[in-house]
């Protein structure tokens, strides 16, 4: 008994020397194993008689399962320190910066394209989008340029092999949204009912060879377009300058309309404004041109000129962006230099 009692107890002090569960199994070999101490004392019951057997057999398995429960102990010590050593390994510094990327946002020039289509449609325009390669046909012909119009040449087009061309201005779009609108109402215009006004905005890229600080290869055009029965310059007075004050956010800003030239409008006029405070102050600057459409313009949306009347205005979302945010090179806008465009999250 005193045997065992020693045996427990070396055991014990074996399994908590083991530094790994390696030798720790090693050293449960030494008394649990097929050749282990343990093992030994129970085949030495073959020698005893039945009641010696049951006694002795008792103290055996007393002690076999104090080994167990030492090993045990050991098994989830060892077991508890190699996960601690893991966290501490792996444990994370949460006032470290953080890894993850910050959140994206809208670019400065999108803003503004989306701020305009939301005050235009609060005024009841609809938007329009189309192809950015365009037909020569809706790109200058229907918007009454013909070939030898000199007006071509200030447009410095790209052209396309098969008769097409990068579109130079979303003006096609009044083209093309007019006589989709006039084909949808034709048999009311046929029957002499008239239809609903035409009024929309065409937002989008164009593209003419042309490059410096105020100007790029592509470039944003935001054209807008009311057709009707008795639409006339000063509704575009008012429309447009409603549009700019709510733009900038100041009901002071001052609006010119000053004589121009286009060959899609007639009369025609270039838009001018002027802020009355903060560096700009005092300064005429050119935002838009407009007029009213060109009887050739609306007889090519199918409409009759003599019954048909409106206004149309081209006007420069990049050049907005500009004055709004305090930009002076375009460029910056397209370089996609992340420490430039941040500031207009």
């Amino acid at each position: 008994m005193n045997d065992l009692d020693s045996l427990v107890t070396q055991a014990q002090d074996l399994f908590a020397s083991c530094t790994t569960p390696a030798e720790l199994e090693n050293a449960k070999a030494l008394f649990l194993g097929k050749a282990g101490r343990i093992t030994e004392f129970m085949k030495g019951l073959a020698q005893l008689d039945i009641e010696a057997k049951k006694t002795q057999g008792a103290v055996i398995n007393a002690a076999k399962q104090a080994i167990e429960a030492a090993l045990t102990q050991r098994r989830q010590a060892l077991a508890d320190a190699e996960l601690d050593a893991q966290l501490k390994a792996e444990a994370l510094d949460v006032t470290l910066p953080s890894t993850l990327r910050a959140a994206g946002g809208l670019h400065p020039v999108s803003l503004s394209l989306e701020r305009i289509e939301n005050i235009f449609t609060s005024m009841g325009f609809e938007v329009a989008q189309g192809p950015e390669i365009e037909t020569d046909w809706f790109n200058f012909t229907a918007l009454n340029t013909p070939e030898d119009h000199p007006a071509r040449s200030m447009h410095d087009t790209f052209y396309i092999e098969g008769g097409h061309l990068l579109r130079t201005h979303t003006s096609p779009m009044q083209i093309r949204h007019a006589m989709a609108h006039v084909q949808q109402y034709q048999s009311r215009i046929d029957a002499g009912q008239g239809m609903p006004e035409i009024r929309v905005i065409a937002p989008g890229r164009t593209y003419r060879v042309d490059s410096d600080a105020t100007h790029s290869p592509m470039f944003h055009q935001c054209e807008g377009l009311w057709i009707g029965e008795n639409i006339s310059f000063k509704d575009l007075k008012v429309v447009f300058t409603d549009f700019c004050k709510t733009f900038f956010e100041n009901d002071d800003l001052v609006l010119r309309f000053r004589p121009s030239f286009f060959p899609f409008t007639e009369p025609s006029a270039e838009i001018d404004i002027q802020f009355p405070s903060g560096p700009l102050a005092g300064r005429w600057l050119e935002v838009a041109g407009s007029g009213q459409v060109h009887p050739n313009v609306v007889r090519n949306m199918g409409l009759d000129p003599e019954h048909y009347i409106g206004f149309a205005f081209g006007m420069g979302p990049d050049r907005l962006t500009m004055l709004r945010y305090g930009v002076n090179d375009l460029r910056l806008f397209f370089d996609g230099d992340l420490r430039f465009l941040s500031q207009f999250q």
